[in-house]
């Protein structure tokens, strides 16, 4: 970090550089901070001077890759989970359920499940995501006693940065590859997935108020709102992930922290078995398979969950949570500087 300060080439790829250029000295809990700032697009690697072969070996986006999988675990609540015991023993589970769900000839979910169970056992374990998510960001964020008062300005700055992913375009050249050729890609295939779960959550939302509050029950016409945010999800979480899973087969392994192989193709694994077994239900629900499927589809989401504040999906929320400090600290500055002038 002092030679990258002394340097200050990279200063204009992403967030991470003018954040590390604010600070003289570094802190364990800057440090943590700068790594979830930073989205891994590899530019500074590529660009760096100082990098292998140099004696001088700088690697910033491998440091910060494996200060960032030690921050997740250091923050998790109540304490990290292997997600391939979690996945494991929910498909054991699901393999045991199936037995045990009715056969009907399709067309009712609640013939096969009844209603009152899958919100019980979803609306459990969606607080407890909920509770570790608070924690976990209440760790990160309180770990800096020196951290900027906060601002809502730099809340939607943060957001605008979250929804454009604007640090994977590296001003519109993209992430940089082992034969140093520049790619959207990487960019695009997060927004398929981003957005492609949101789309899911969506439908979810609207499928619940229209049962809750208008007493229309599921399963619901296939050009109905709950249905087309569903299939226009699903059909995200299935480009997005894959597009993902061949990126990351070719990204440079100088660069990357290889304890995260696991967590990294579990959570694209249980978004594809989602996105695959909830289409396969859509399609099939009218037919004796959907009981099966149905059993299938909510294990793997159960799955899903279960992993949500132990896996992968963490580093949306620190990502974030980093974004919106890095934004303050913009804010702060620039009105320090507005007062030296005036």
């Amino acid at each position: 970090m002092t030679i990258c300060n002394a340097c200050r080439y990279c200063e204009g790829f992403c967030a991470v550089f003018p954040a590390m250029e604010r600070r003289l000295q570094f802190s364990e809990a800057d440090l943590n901070y700068l790594a979830n700032l930073c989205h891994n697009c590899s530019e500074c690697f590529y660009a760096c001077q100082y990098a292998p072969p140099h004696e001088f070996a700088v690697n910033v986006p491998k440091v910060l890759a494996e200060i960032r999988v030690e921050s997740y675990q250091k923050y998790s609540w109540p304490g990290i989970i292997r997600s391939a015991w979690v996945v494991s023993a929910l498909i054991v589970l699901a393999a045991l359920a199936l037995p045990f769900t009715p056969r009907t000839p399709g067309g009712d979910f609640y013939a096969a499940i009844p209603h009152n169970v899958m919100v019980g056992f979803f609306g459990a374990f969606g607080l407890l995501v909920l509770l570790a998510w608070g924690i976990g960001l209440a760790r990160f964020w309180n770990e800096d006693p020196n951290r900027p008062r906060l601002r809502l300005p730099a809340f939607f700055d943060a957001l605008g940065n979250v929804l454009t992913l604007s640090n994977l375009s590296s001003h519109g050249a993209g992430c940089t590859y082992p034969d140093e050729r520049h790619s959207q890609a990487r960019r695009v295939f997060h927004h398929f997935t981003f957005y492609g779960f949101l789309l899911c959550f969506a439908s979810t939302s609207v499928a619940a108020v229209y049962d809750n509050f208008f007493g229309w029950r599921a399963p619901y016409a296939y050009l109905s709102v709950p249905v087309v945010l569903g299939a226009v999800g699903g059909l995200g979480l299935i480009v997005g992930p894959l597009g993902l899973l061949a990126l990351k087969m070719r990204r440079d392994e100088r660069i990357v922290d290889p304890r995260q192989d696991g967590m990294d193709l579990a959570f694209i694994g249980l978004l594809l078995a989602t996105a695959i077994t909830g289409l396969a239900l859509m399609i099939l629900r009218a037919t004796p398979a959907m009981s099966s499927l149905l059993a299938i589809h909510l294990a793997v989401v159960a799955a899903l969950f279960v992993t949500l504040p132990f896996g992968k999906f963490v580093h949306g929320i620190y990502r974030f949570a980093a974004l919106f400090r890095n934004a303050l600290e913009q804010h702060h500055r620039d009105q320090g500087e507005n007062r030296g002038g005036g």
